[in-house]
């Protein structure tokens, strides 16, 4: 073990025992790394060392251009503020809390230049969520932007272990006497990146297994570098002169990587869009001459209808990741731009990408084959790999791999230095891995991993409800939508007004992408002589 630079020693207590863990590979010569490693430092610093400070890095709505070297000079304020005047010391955890805007790319930068560990959230999560989060993590401190002050003002109260607040605003212009800007503006501009080991923690990231209750997904200032040297460097290729654009939040690895990481690894730019459904998307390439898309499969078949558009931009290369993509959206993407869509399978768990395929080698299909770096195998229930053509679990080794934080499911995810992503898989003949279901009851709608528990748990505040059971049905847009079967109090009618009343409780339960856009009635819900509930019985009625 290298000696740590953290000085708060929580990730490092809590990390899964070292047998716990999976067996990680370095055997390629750019997973070489250096013992310390600051990767902040290396996707941002080096490029102003290098001479590309006057190269522009991130672009948004409004006219909003910054460089690398103005990056560098607002994340290095950044760390001043939350050494000198937050009492921030190494190993310190960060919720960052913002929608995709430049502000929060400083805040993510000073945060791991300072030493501390980010806590991305997703701007939709309600209060209740970031409790959980903040809780779990035992985050000391949060850098938030006024637009999603609310939700966490009403759970900071039930978090006492969350001492320092900053808030701030998207463009950096909210200057009042106790916000993040001002204390930027007291600051030198000059901050020496902590000197961290390869292996202190940098990155918290928050994912919810199916019964709902948050993991922390604990990675290293390696493991980002090994997902810069791996996914994008082998399969994606880009260029200094590419500019970036997507869908997912920052608080996503997959948003993480594909509109942060991934292009300052090669000096290139990324555009930041709060707001980033198709329209927006369409809106931005043209605008920004975007030439990289990251989204899912739901996005890619809206924006198809404007692929006239689309093909009179310099977009030329296209990622989908979050959830299936169908070989009919596929093709219908190709027609539509002439454009081989990237396709691929990450988790938060191993950070990002590990099987995919470029343009040149895609299959109709076919998610891709195992990333340079990275291993995998199609297994079954005893761990045993299966033949070419049979159907099992997904598992996986690389350089990235499962390190939950204090958590006993970390048994579940890894077995025999393998991480099983609860992926089921066929792998044929040539090394390529076709998607065929989730082993587990998690629901992935438009790219949104949704627990079904968690939504059970919002409906049964209501007081009309007695109980309920959640599950994912097949959809046409959406891959798959959340389905409500709930069992009515005595007295209460289960029609349209009903239905929409409990839709509008969850909403507000939790983030709002999570309720169920079907809702069924039912006198009562199936379940064993024990009590349990028989989910199987409910989609197989579908």
């Amino acid at each position: 073990m290298i000696r740590s630079a953290h000085q708060d020693t929580f990730a490092r207590e809590h990390l899964p025992a070292p047998e716990a863990q999976p067996q990680f590979l370095f055997d390629r010569p750019e997973l070489q790394f250096p013992e310390r490693l600051n990767c902040a430092s290396e996707l941002l610093d080096r490029h102003i060392a290098e001479g590309r400070g006057d190269r522009v890095v991130i672009r948004a709505p409004g006219g909003l251009v910054w460089t690398y070297a103005e990056l560098q000079d607002r994340a290095n304020r950044i760390a001043e503020v939350l050494v000198g005047e937050m009492g921030l010391v190494p190993g310190n955890r960060v919720l960052l809390r913002a929608p995709n805007n430049p502000m929060l790319a400083a805040c993510w930068f000073g945060v791991i230049k300072a030493g501390g560990i980010a806590v991305g959230t997703m701007p939709l999560l309600r209060a209740k969520e970031l409790k959980a989060i903040i809780e779990k993590g035992q985050v000391t401190h949060a850098l938030c932007d006024v637009q999603l002050a609310e939700e966490l003002a009403m759970a900071r109260p039930e978090v006492p272990v969350l001492r320092q607040l900053r808030h701030f605003s998207g463009d950096g212009s909210d200057l009042s006497p106790d916000g993040l800007e001002a204390a930027m503006a007291r600051q030198s501009g000059h901050f020496t990146h902590v000197d961290t080991a390869a292996d202190d923690c940098c990155l918290f990231a928050f994912t919810s297994g199916t019964t709902g209750i948050p993991k922390a997904t604990m990675h290293f200032h390696r493991d980002v570098m090994a997902v810069c040297a791996g996914f994008p460097r082998h399969i994606l290729r880009p260029r200094a002169d590419d500019v970036f654009i997507g869908s997912p939040p920052l608080a996503f690895t997959f948003g993480l990587g594909g509109l942060l990481l991934f292009p300052m690894t090669v000096g290139a730019s990324t555009v930041l869009l709060e707001k980033a459904g198709p329209p927006q998307l369409l809106d931005g390439i043209q605008a920004f001459g975007a030439t990289t898309l990251f989204t899912a499969p739901t996005t890619y078949r809206t924006l198809a209808a404007r692929g006239t558009e689309l093909r009179r931009t310099p977009l030329r290369q296209c990622v989908s990741a979050g959830e299936v993509l169908p070989a009919a959206t596929r093709a219908q993407w190709k027609d539509a731009t002439g454009i081989e869509l990237i396709d691929g399978i990450g988790a938060t768990e191993l950070l990002h990408i590990f099987i995919s395929a470029d343009e040149a080698h895609s299959r109709p299909g076919a998610t891709g084959r195992a990333v340079p770096g990275y291993r995998a195998r199609v297994v079954d229930d005893d761990g045993r790999e299966v033949p070419p053509g049979t159907v099992g679990k997904l598992a996986v080794q690389g350089p990235t791999g499962c390190r939950y934080l204090d958590d006993a499911r970390q048994a579940g995810y890894v077995r025999d230095g393998w991480n099983l992503t609860g992926d089921a898989y066929l792998m044929d003949a040539d090394g390529y891995f076709f998607y065929q279901a989730r082993t587990d009851d998690m629901i992935v709608s438009a790219g949104y991993n949704i627990a079904s528990p968690e939504v059970e748990d919002a409906l049964m505040t209501h007081p009309a409800v007695a109980e309920c059971a959640v599950i994912g049905v097949p959809d046409e847009q959406r891959g798959q939508i959340v389905k409500a079967f709930v069992v009515l109090r005595p007295g209460q009618v289960g029609d349209d007004a009903m239905a929409r009343l409990l839709q509008d409780h969850v909403k507000q339960a939790i983030a709002p992408y999570k309720y169920p856009r079907a809702v069924a009635f039912r006198s009562d819900l199936p379940r064993t002589q024990t009590g349990k509930l028989q989910r199987f019985k409910l989609k197989d009625s579908q």
